[in-house]
Protein backbone atom coordinates (compact mmCIF):
# COMPACT_ATOMS: atom_id res chain seq x y z
CA UNK A 1 0.00 0.00 0.00
CA UNK A 2 1.60 3.21 -0.74
CA UNK A 3 2.45 5.72 2.18
CA UNK A 4 0.34 8.33 2.75
CA UNK A 5 1.72 11.80 4.10
CA UNK A 6 0.25 14.79 5.39
CA UNK A 7 1.74 18.58 5.25
CA UNK A 8 0.62 21.93 4.68
CA UNK A 9 2.72 22.80 1.06
CA UNK A 10 4.60 20.70 -2.03
CA UNK A 11 6.59 22.62 -4.36
CA UNK A 12 7.12 20.52 -7.50
CA UNK A 13 10.77 21.14 -8.97
CA UNK A 14 13.56 21.90 -7.54
CA UNK A 15 14.90 23.98 -9.91
CA UNK A 16 16.08 27.93 -9.03
CA UNK A 17 12.01 28.69 -9.56
CA UNK A 18 11.20 25.64 -6.75
CA UNK A 19 14.21 26.93 -4.16
CA UNK A 20 13.19 29.98 -4.37
CA UNK A 21 9.67 29.51 -3.44
CA UNK A 22 11.35 27.13 -0.64
CA UNK A 23 13.40 29.74 0.82
CA UNK A 24 10.29 31.85 0.88
CA UNK A 25 8.25 29.68 2.85
CA UNK A 26 11.13 28.47 5.22
CA UNK A 27 11.23 32.26 6.14
CA UNK A 28 7.75 32.42 6.64
CA UNK A 29 8.17 29.00 9.01
CA UNK A 30 5.52 27.28 5.99
CA UNK A 31 6.32 23.27 6.43
CA UNK A 32 6.47 21.94 3.39
CA UNK A 33 8.98 19.94 0.81
CA UNK A 34 10.45 19.90 -2.61
CA UNK A 35 10.20 17.14 -4.84
CA UNK A 36 12.16 16.25 -7.73
CA UNK A 37 12.52 13.75 -10.43
CA UNK A 38 16.19 13.76 -10.26
CA UNK A 39 18.28 16.07 -8.02
CA UNK A 40 18.66 19.90 -7.62
CA UNK A 41 18.55 21.73 -11.05
CA UNK A 42 17.99 18.04 -13.00
CA UNK A 43 17.41 20.16 -16.38
CA UNK A 44 20.40 21.66 -16.10
CA UNK A 45 22.52 19.03 -15.62
CA UNK A 46 21.24 16.15 -17.53
CA UNK A 47 19.26 18.49 -21.02
CA UNK A 48 21.95 20.92 -21.71
CA UNK A 49 24.87 21.05 -23.81
CA UNK A 50 28.69 20.94 -22.64
CA UNK A 51 29.95 24.29 -23.49
CA UNK A 52 26.57 25.79 -22.80
CA UNK A 53 26.77 28.93 -20.68
CA UNK A 54 23.37 31.01 -19.31
CA UNK A 55 22.79 33.76 -21.31
CA UNK A 56 22.25 36.56 -18.56
CA UNK A 57 25.14 38.10 -16.98
CA UNK A 58 25.39 36.99 -13.23
CA UNK A 59 24.15 40.10 -11.93
CA UNK A 60 20.64 38.89 -13.28
CA UNK A 61 20.98 35.72 -10.99
CA UNK A 62 19.94 36.88 -7.66
CA UNK A 63 17.28 34.36 -5.69
CA UNK A 64 16.30 35.44 -2.32
CA UNK A 65 18.20 35.17 0.32
CA UNK A 66 21.13 34.67 -1.95
CA UNK A 67 22.59 37.63 -3.83
CA UNK A 68 24.56 36.61 -6.73
CA UNK A 69 28.31 35.78 -6.57
CA UNK A 70 31.39 36.25 -8.40
CA UNK A 71 32.24 38.58 -11.35
CA UNK A 72 28.70 40.86 -12.13
CA UNK A 73 29.11 40.75 -15.69
CA UNK A 74 30.61 37.05 -16.67
CA UNK A 75 28.43 34.33 -17.70
CA UNK A 76 28.35 30.94 -15.34
CA UNK A 77 28.84 27.62 -17.32
CA UNK A 78 25.62 25.54 -16.50
CA UNK A 79 27.63 23.12 -14.08
CA UNK A 80 28.99 26.10 -12.00
CA UNK A 81 25.09 27.14 -11.79
CA UNK A 82 24.35 23.86 -10.91
CA UNK A 83 26.71 24.11 -7.71
CA UNK A 84 25.14 27.07 -6.83
CA UNK A 85 21.68 25.81 -7.04
CA UNK A 86 23.13 23.04 -4.59
CA UNK A 87 24.79 25.77 -2.59
CA UNK A 88 21.36 27.75 -2.19
CA UNK A 89 19.51 24.78 -1.19
CA UNK A 90 21.96 23.78 1.41
CA UNK A 91 22.34 27.22 2.82
CA UNK A 92 18.77 26.98 4.12
CA UNK A 93 18.81 22.91 4.82
CA UNK A 94 15.80 22.98 2.05
CA UNK A 95 13.33 20.11 2.43
CA UNK A 96 14.12 18.23 -0.68
CA UNK A 97 13.61 15.03 -1.97
CA UNK A 98 15.22 14.14 -5.05
CA UNK A 99 14.66 10.78 -7.55
CA UNK A 100 10.86 11.25 -6.75
CA UNK A 101 8.73 11.45 -9.48
CA UNK A 102 5.32 13.16 -9.44
CA UNK A 103 3.03 11.25 -11.41
CA UNK A 104 -0.42 12.67 -10.88
CA UNK A 105 -1.64 15.67 -9.37
CA UNK A 106 -5.52 15.80 -8.23
CA UNK A 107 -7.85 17.02 -5.93
CA UNK A 108 -7.99 15.17 -2.35
CA UNK A 109 -10.87 15.23 0.80
CA UNK A 110 -11.80 18.47 2.22
CA UNK A 111 -10.15 21.01 -0.08
CA UNK A 112 -6.85 19.48 0.13
CA UNK A 113 -4.95 18.09 -3.02
CA UNK A 114 -2.99 14.46 -3.45
CA UNK A 115 0.23 14.79 -5.11
CA UNK A 116 1.02 10.86 -6.14
CA UNK A 117 4.35 10.06 -6.30
CA UNK A 118 6.21 6.63 -7.46
CA UNK A 119 7.15 6.31 -3.79
CA UNK A 120 4.32 7.87 -1.98
CA UNK A 121 1.55 10.15 -1.86
CA UNK A 122 1.70 13.52 -0.20
CA UNK A 123 -1.56 15.19 1.29
CA UNK A 124 -1.50 19.46 0.81
CA UNK A 125 -3.24 22.24 1.28
CA UNK A 126 -1.51 24.00 -1.10
CA UNK A 127 0.75 22.94 -4.12
CA UNK A 128 3.16 25.11 -6.10
CA UNK A 129 4.36 23.83 -9.35
CA UNK A 130 7.94 24.84 -10.22
CA UNK A 131 8.88 22.72 -12.97
CA UNK A 132 9.39 25.60 -15.76
CA UNK A 133 8.28 26.08 -19.08
CA UNK A 134 10.38 23.23 -20.81
CA UNK A 135 8.07 20.01 -21.33
CA UNK A 136 8.54 17.98 -24.25
CA UNK A 137 10.68 19.37 -27.18
CA UNK A 138 8.32 20.44 -30.25
CA UNK A 139 9.44 18.30 -33.43
CA UNK A 140 7.99 19.78 -36.53
CA UNK A 141 5.12 18.60 -38.39
CA UNK A 142 7.54 18.72 -41.38
CA UNK A 143 9.76 15.79 -40.04
CA UNK A 144 8.67 12.96 -42.12
CA UNK A 145 10.34 9.62 -42.13
CA UNK A 146 14.01 10.38 -42.72
CA UNK A 147 17.15 8.18 -42.93
CA UNK A 148 19.36 10.80 -41.17
CA UNK A 149 19.38 10.42 -37.50
CA UNK A 150 17.17 13.23 -35.58
CA UNK A 151 17.87 14.06 -32.29
CA UNK A 152 16.31 17.45 -30.38
CA UNK A 153 18.83 19.87 -28.53
CA UNK A 154 17.98 19.14 -24.76
CA UNK A 155 19.75 15.91 -26.00
CA UNK A 156 22.70 17.42 -27.99
CA UNK A 157 26.17 17.10 -26.16
CA UNK A 158 28.97 17.86 -28.53
CA UNK A 159 30.31 18.42 -31.72
CA UNK A 160 32.02 14.60 -31.37
CA UNK A 161 29.40 12.58 -30.30
CA UNK A 162 27.74 12.91 -33.46
CA UNK A 163 28.18 11.36 -36.88
CA UNK A 164 30.55 12.53 -39.13
CA UNK A 165 29.93 14.93 -41.27
CA UNK A 166 27.90 18.13 -41.98
CA UNK A 167 24.89 19.17 -39.59
CA UNK A 168 21.40 20.53 -40.59
CA UNK A 169 19.95 22.29 -37.43
CA UNK A 170 16.43 23.55 -37.39
CA UNK A 171 15.44 26.60 -35.38
CA UNK A 172 17.25 29.93 -35.03
CA UNK A 173 16.64 30.94 -31.69
CA UNK A 174 19.10 30.45 -28.58
CA UNK A 175 19.58 26.92 -28.42
CA UNK A 176 19.90 26.78 -32.36
CA UNK A 177 22.82 29.66 -33.00
CA UNK A 178 24.65 28.27 -30.36
CA UNK A 179 24.85 24.78 -31.74
CA UNK A 180 25.09 26.01 -35.18
CA UNK A 181 28.17 28.29 -33.77
CA UNK A 182 29.67 25.35 -32.11
CA UNK A 183 29.48 22.91 -34.95
CA UNK A 184 30.86 25.38 -37.25
CA UNK A 185 33.32 26.49 -35.13
CA UNK A 186 34.12 22.40 -34.87
CA UNK A 187 34.73 22.14 -38.72
CA UNK A 188 31.27 20.77 -39.25
CA UNK A 189 29.36 22.05 -42.26
CA UNK A 190 26.23 23.88 -41.31
CA UNK A 191 22.97 24.16 -42.61
CA UNK A 192 20.61 26.27 -40.53
CA UNK A 193 16.94 26.23 -41.30
CA UNK A 194 15.32 29.61 -39.83
CA UNK A 195 12.36 30.56 -38.88
CA UNK A 196 10.76 33.41 -36.64
CA UNK A 197 13.23 34.76 -34.38
CA UNK A 198 14.23 37.45 -32.19
CA UNK A 199 17.85 39.46 -33.13
CA UNK A 200 19.69 41.55 -30.50
CA UNK A 201 23.37 42.54 -30.35
CA UNK A 202 25.29 40.61 -27.27
CA UNK A 203 26.55 44.24 -26.32
CA UNK A 204 25.15 48.08 -27.41
CA UNK A 205 26.92 51.69 -26.66
CA UNK A 206 29.08 49.34 -24.56
CA UNK A 207 26.80 47.72 -22.08
CA UNK A 208 25.23 44.44 -22.24
CA UNK A 209 22.00 44.47 -23.77
CA UNK A 210 20.22 43.04 -20.43
CA UNK A 211 21.60 46.00 -18.82
CA UNK A 212 19.86 48.23 -21.40
CA UNK A 213 16.58 46.05 -21.19
CA UNK A 214 16.78 46.51 -17.12
CA UNK A 215 17.61 49.86 -16.93
CA UNK A 216 14.62 50.88 -19.28
CA UNK A 217 12.40 49.01 -17.34
CA UNK A 218 11.34 46.04 -20.16
CA UNK A 219 12.25 43.18 -18.02
CA UNK A 220 9.68 44.63 -15.29
CA UNK A 221 6.66 45.13 -17.52
CA UNK A 222 3.76 43.35 -16.86
CA UNK A 223 1.52 41.13 -18.95
CA UNK A 224 -1.38 42.94 -18.40
CA UNK A 225 0.96 45.57 -19.98
CA UNK A 226 0.96 44.54 -23.52
CA UNK A 227 -1.46 44.46 -26.01
CA UNK A 228 -1.75 40.64 -27.07
CA UNK A 229 -0.07 38.81 -23.92
CA UNK A 230 -0.10 35.53 -25.80
CA UNK A 231 2.04 36.49 -28.61
CA UNK A 232 4.03 37.95 -26.00
CA UNK A 233 4.55 34.67 -24.32
CA UNK A 234 5.24 32.67 -27.74
CA UNK A 235 7.86 35.35 -28.22
CA UNK A 236 11.27 33.50 -29.56
CA UNK A 237 14.43 33.67 -27.22
CA UNK A 238 17.06 35.99 -27.71
CA UNK A 239 19.86 34.93 -30.39
CA UNK A 240 22.90 35.48 -27.44
CA UNK A 241 25.21 33.35 -26.53
CA UNK A 242 27.44 33.90 -22.85
CA UNK A 243 30.94 33.43 -23.46
CA UNK A 244 33.95 33.08 -20.55
CA UNK A 245 35.36 35.97 -20.08
CA UNK A 246 39.22 34.62 -21.28
CA UNK A 247 37.24 33.97 -24.02
CA UNK A 248 38.30 36.31 -27.57
CA UNK A 249 36.03 34.53 -30.01
CA UNK A 250 32.92 37.11 -31.40
CA UNK A 251 30.35 37.17 -28.71
CA UNK A 252 27.64 37.60 -31.81
CA UNK A 253 25.38 34.64 -32.84
CA UNK A 254 23.28 35.92 -35.13
CA UNK A 255 22.74 35.45 -38.50
CA UNK A 256 24.83 37.55 -39.96
CA UNK A 257 28.14 36.34 -37.68
CA UNK A 258 27.38 33.15 -38.26
CA UNK A 259 27.22 33.68 -42.01
CA UNK A 260 30.10 35.26 -41.75
CA UNK A 261 31.83 31.43 -40.05
CA UNK A 262 30.16 29.93 -43.16
CA UNK A 263 27.25 28.77 -42.16
CA UNK A 264 24.64 28.27 -44.66
CA UNK A 265 20.96 29.60 -44.05
CA UNK A 266 17.72 28.50 -45.48
CA UNK A 267 14.32 29.51 -44.91
CA UNK A 268 11.86 27.68 -42.73
CA UNK A 269 11.91 24.18 -43.17
CA UNK A 270 8.68 22.77 -44.53
CA UNK A 271 9.34 18.91 -44.95
CA UNK A 272 11.53 16.31 -44.90
CA UNK A 273 11.39 13.05 -46.36
CA UNK A 274 14.38 10.19 -46.62
CA UNK A 275 16.99 12.44 -47.56
CA UNK A 276 15.40 15.46 -48.97
CA UNK A 277 14.45 18.17 -46.95
CA UNK A 278 12.49 21.47 -48.90
CA UNK A 279 12.36 25.00 -46.99
CA UNK A 280 10.11 27.79 -47.51
CA UNK A 281 11.71 31.06 -49.83
CA UNK A 282 10.80 33.40 -46.83
CA UNK A 283 14.31 33.72 -45.35
CA UNK A 284 14.34 37.39 -46.15
CA UNK A 285 11.43 38.85 -44.70
CA UNK A 286 12.31 36.48 -41.68
CA UNK A 287 15.14 38.03 -41.59
CA UNK A 288 13.99 42.13 -42.61
CA UNK A 289 11.48 41.70 -40.11
CA UNK A 290 13.60 40.71 -36.51
CA UNK A 291 15.95 43.36 -37.70
CA UNK A 292 13.11 46.06 -37.56
CA UNK A 293 12.05 44.94 -34.36
CA UNK A 294 15.63 44.87 -33.51
CA UNK A 295 16.39 48.79 -34.27
CA UNK A 296 12.99 49.83 -32.79
CA UNK A 297 14.55 48.37 -29.71
CA UNK A 298 17.49 49.97 -30.06
CA UNK A 299 15.94 53.13 -31.36
CA UNK A 300 14.05 53.36 -27.96
CA UNK A 301 17.48 52.72 -25.99
CA UNK A 302 19.03 55.42 -27.60
CA UNK A 303 16.09 57.87 -26.61
CA UNK A 304 16.58 56.41 -23.16
CA UNK A 305 20.44 57.40 -23.46
CA UNK A 306 19.29 61.25 -24.12
CA UNK A 307 16.31 61.26 -21.26
CA UNK A 308 18.60 60.03 -18.39
CA UNK A 309 21.70 61.94 -19.53
CA UNK A 310 23.89 59.25 -20.38
CA UNK A 311 25.22 60.72 -23.83
CA UNK A 312 28.80 61.10 -22.31
CA UNK A 313 28.35 57.63 -20.45
CA UNK A 314 28.30 55.59 -23.29
CA UNK A 315 29.77 54.69 -26.68
CA UNK A 316 28.39 56.13 -29.44
CA UNK A 317 25.64 54.26 -31.04
CA UNK A 318 26.63 51.43 -33.88
CA UNK A 319 24.05 49.75 -35.03
CA UNK A 320 24.65 45.34 -35.99
CA UNK A 321 25.31 44.30 -40.16
CA UNK A 322 22.58 43.37 -41.76
CA UNK A 323 21.97 40.11 -42.81
CA UNK A 324 23.33 39.77 -46.52
CA UNK A 325 20.93 38.87 -48.77
CA UNK A 326 21.32 35.33 -50.40
CA UNK A 327 20.37 33.01 -52.74
CA UNK A 328 18.54 30.38 -50.37
CA UNK A 329 17.97 26.26 -51.61
CA UNK A 330 14.60 25.76 -52.16
CA UNK A 331 15.57 21.66 -51.26
CA UNK A 332 18.85 19.64 -50.29
CA UNK A 333 19.75 16.71 -50.59
CA UNK A 334 20.92 15.48 -47.44
CA UNK A 335 22.85 12.43 -47.84
CA UNK A 336 24.24 13.78 -51.28
CA UNK A 337 25.66 17.00 -49.29
CA UNK A 338 27.44 14.98 -46.28
CA UNK A 339 24.99 16.34 -44.29
CA UNK A 340 24.81 13.34 -41.26
CA UNK A 341 22.81 14.69 -38.63
CA UNK A 342 19.50 16.64 -37.81
CA UNK A 343 19.83 18.44 -34.34
CA UNK A 344 16.03 20.34 -33.77
CA UNK A 345 16.02 23.39 -31.85
CA UNK A 346 12.37 24.15 -32.36
CA UNK A 347 11.79 24.92 -28.65
CA UNK A 348 9.50 23.31 -25.93
CA UNK A 349 5.30 22.65 -25.47
CA UNK A 350 3.98 22.31 -21.88
CA UNK A 351 3.42 18.78 -20.73
CA UNK A 352 1.39 18.86 -17.82
CA UNK A 353 -0.73 15.93 -18.84
CA UNK A 354 -0.31 14.75 -14.82
CA UNK A 355 -2.00 17.85 -13.63
CA UNK A 356 -5.89 16.22 -12.95
CA UNK A 357 -6.91 19.75 -12.36
CA UNK A 358 -9.48 22.36 -14.38
CA UNK A 359 -6.34 24.96 -14.48
CA UNK A 360 -4.38 24.39 -18.09
CA UNK A 361 -5.17 25.87 -21.45
CA UNK A 362 -6.01 23.21 -24.72
CA UNK A 363 -2.10 24.10 -25.69
CA UNK A 364 -1.01 22.96 -22.24
CA UNK A 365 -0.24 26.50 -20.84
CA UNK A 366 -1.47 27.47 -17.45
CA UNK A 367 -4.61 29.66 -16.35
CA UNK A 368 -3.00 31.59 -13.88
CA UNK A 369 -2.64 35.62 -12.59
CA UNK A 370 0.25 36.41 -10.51
CA UNK A 371 1.26 32.65 -10.26
CA UNK A 372 -2.71 32.41 -8.56
CA UNK A 373 -4.78 29.41 -10.43
CA UNK A 374 -8.39 28.86 -10.72
CA UNK A 375 -7.91 26.22 -8.01
CA UNK A 376 -7.83 27.25 -4.24
CA UNK A 377 -4.25 26.67 -2.75
CA UNK A 378 -2.52 25.43 -6.50
CA UNK A 379 0.23 28.01 -7.61
CA UNK A 380 3.11 28.03 -10.74
CA UNK A 381 5.79 29.53 -10.60
CA UNK A 382 8.74 29.83 -13.33
CA UNK A 383 6.60 30.14 -16.34
CA UNK A 384 7.70 32.42 -19.38
CA UNK A 385 6.35 36.04 -18.99
CA UNK A 386 4.13 34.54 -15.86
CA UNK A 387 4.05 38.12 -14.79
CA UNK A 388 6.86 40.07 -15.58
CA UNK A 389 8.70 40.24 -18.83
CA UNK A 390 11.68 38.40 -16.70
CA UNK A 391 9.78 35.98 -15.45
CA UNK A 392 11.72 33.39 -17.15
CA UNK A 393 14.88 34.09 -16.37
CA UNK A 394 16.36 33.05 -13.63
CA UNK A 395 16.14 36.07 -11.59
CA UNK A 396 13.18 37.31 -12.64
CA UNK A 397 11.34 33.83 -10.78
CA UNK A 398 11.99 35.61 -7.32
CA UNK A 399 9.18 38.05 -8.07
CA UNK A 400 7.18 35.41 -9.03
CA UNK A 401 8.38 33.28 -5.71
CA UNK A 402 7.32 36.10 -3.75
CA UNK A 403 3.71 36.86 -4.91
CA UNK A 404 2.94 32.93 -4.73
CA UNK A 405 4.16 32.76 -1.44
CA UNK A 406 2.71 36.31 -0.29
CA UNK A 407 -0.56 34.71 -1.80
CA UNK A 408 -0.20 31.46 -0.10
CA UNK A 409 0.34 32.80 3.58
CA UNK A 410 -2.31 35.99 3.25
CA UNK A 411 -4.31 34.95 0.70
CA UNK A 412 -4.10 38.20 -1.28
CA UNK A 413 -1.75 39.63 -3.98
CA UNK A 414 0.82 42.01 -3.33
CA UNK A 415 0.77 45.69 -4.38
CA UNK A 416 2.44 46.05 -7.97
CA UNK A 417 5.61 48.20 -8.20
CA UNK A 418 6.84 50.20 -10.91
CA UNK A 419 10.31 49.72 -13.21
CA UNK A 420 12.89 50.75 -11.33
CA UNK A 421 14.56 53.27 -13.85
CA UNK A 422 11.58 55.84 -12.79
CA UNK A 423 11.25 56.79 -16.42
CA UNK A 424 9.03 56.03 -18.84
CA UNK A 425 8.80 52.79 -20.16
CA UNK A 426 8.21 52.68 -23.86
CA UNK A 427 6.93 50.10 -26.64
CA UNK A 428 5.29 47.02 -24.67
CA UNK A 429 6.93 44.69 -27.48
Amino acid sequence: MTALHTIDTVVIGAGHAGLAVSRLLTRAHREHVVLDRGRVGERWRTERWDSLRLLTPTWMNRLPGWPSSGDPDGFLASRQFVRQLEQYAASFDAPVLTGTRVERLGGGPSGTYDVHTDHATWRARSVVVATGPHGTPVVPAALGHTDVPVLTSDRYRNPDVLDRGGVLVVGASASGVQIADELSRSGRDVVLAVGRHTRVPRRYRGMDIFWWLDSTGRLARTIDAVSDPDAARREPSLQLVGRAGAETIESDVDLAALQRRGVRLTGRLQSLQGSTARFSDGLEDLTSAAEQRMHALLDSVDRYVVRAGLTREVLAPVRPARVPATRTPAEIDLAAEGIRTIVLATGYRPDHAWIDLPITAPDGTFHQTRGVTGAPGIYVVGQRFQHRRDSGFIGGARHDAEAVVHHLTTGTVPTATAPHSGLTVEEPS
